[in-house]
């Protein structure tokens, strides 16, 4: 089963601290829900796993990550995410991230396409299931994306982000804010979060 995801979320910071974090993919691995770095086996290819539970179907995906593309310029990332896990489930996305700029220099915008597969027990939820839980972990991976560029230092009047002036330069941008351990995606309390918005939005439209 497949599901195709293309998002825009307003972010409240600038562009430059916005891919400060895209660009970094242990911070960005770190920052979805369940999901997390293992291994750097070299500039582009990483090995992680992201624990999954939906209902009774519990699994941990091992796999490996590599990063196609990564142009500072256009502030773009792009890349490809490969596991399965010992029950004979398997998933894969593909994913390209953008920042683009705000309405205003301290806003941006993180735009992003994205295709994910699975097969084995979890196909069997269907894209009713798949779709609205892949748009929540979505929205609470963008809010943990907030806080983490959020926490970076913000850029003086010339557009340079404030430093210590006693640090020594550097030509690499420093790490983003580490961010906090990755939690067990749950999608079946999830699904209930979203039963229970349609029944308030019935109630709501009763009223």
């Amino acid at each position: 089963m497949e599901v195709k995801i293309d998002k825009r979320y307003p972010l409240d910071v600038d562009a430059a601290r916005a891919w400060q974090v895209l660009r970094d993919v242990k911070a960005v691995a770190g920052l979805m829900p369940g999901a997390a770095i293992t291994e750097q086996v070299d500039d582009t290819h990483y090995k992680g796993n992201v624990k999954v539970k939906v209902g009774p179907a519990n699994a941990a995906f091992a796999g490996d990550i590599e990063v196609l593309a990564l142009d500072e310029s256009a502030m773009k990332l792009q890349m490809l995410g490969k596991g399965a896990d010992r029950g004979g489930s398997s998933a894969s996305m593909d994913l390209s991230a953008t920042i683009e700029p705000g309405e205003s220099a301290a806003t941006s915008v993180l735009a992003g396409q994205a295709v994910v597969a699975v097969s084995g027990k979890f196909a069997q939820f269907g894209s009713r299931l798949m779709v609205p839980v892949s748009e929540m972990l979505l929205a609470q991976f963008v809010d943990n994306f907030r806080a983490a560029a959020a926490a970076l230092p913000a850029p003086d009047a010339s557009g340079a982000a404030t430093a210590d002036p006693a640090a020594a330069p550097s030509s690499s941008p420093p790490p983003a804010a580490a961010p906090a351990p990755a939690r067990e995606i749950n999608a079946l309390a999830m699904l209930w979060s979203l039963v229970k918005g349609w029944f308030a939005g019935l109630l709501g439209k009763g009223t």
